[in-house]
């Protein structure tokens, strides 16, 4: 298991199932990416961070600011990411309680 800068545990349930299993949303390192076009002069250096889901059967994300706290700070609002998920799968926080309102 990598080590994460930050993370979340909770439940999910497939649509319509009543199984429910936990799952951990982690936040990795940020990295530097250099932008990559020919047509720049100059280009400028910009930041990734991968949002990974382990315990769901679910690719993480990579995304990206124009720094390491921007490419954090995007990468810890998890709701964007849970809420196109949420087409899918139910969500709850450990408590049992739905993650989000409805």
């Amino acid at each position: 298991m990598k080590k994460f800068i930050a993370e979340r545990k909770l439940i999910y349930a497939l649509k319509g199932s009543d199984i429910k299993n936990e799952f951990l949303i982690g936040i990795c390192n940020p990295f530097k990416k250099k932008f990559n076009t020919e047509d720049v002069i100059n280009a400028a250096d910009f930041y990734g961070c991968l949002v990974e889901f382990s315990g769901l059967d679910e690719q993480g994300e990579i995304v990206y600011g124009a720094d390491s706290l921007q490419a954090i700070n995007i990468a810890s609002d998890v709701e964007v990411l849970l809420m196109r998920l949420s087409k899918k799968y139910d969500f709850f926080w450990s408590s049992g309680e739905p993650y989000f309102d409805e």
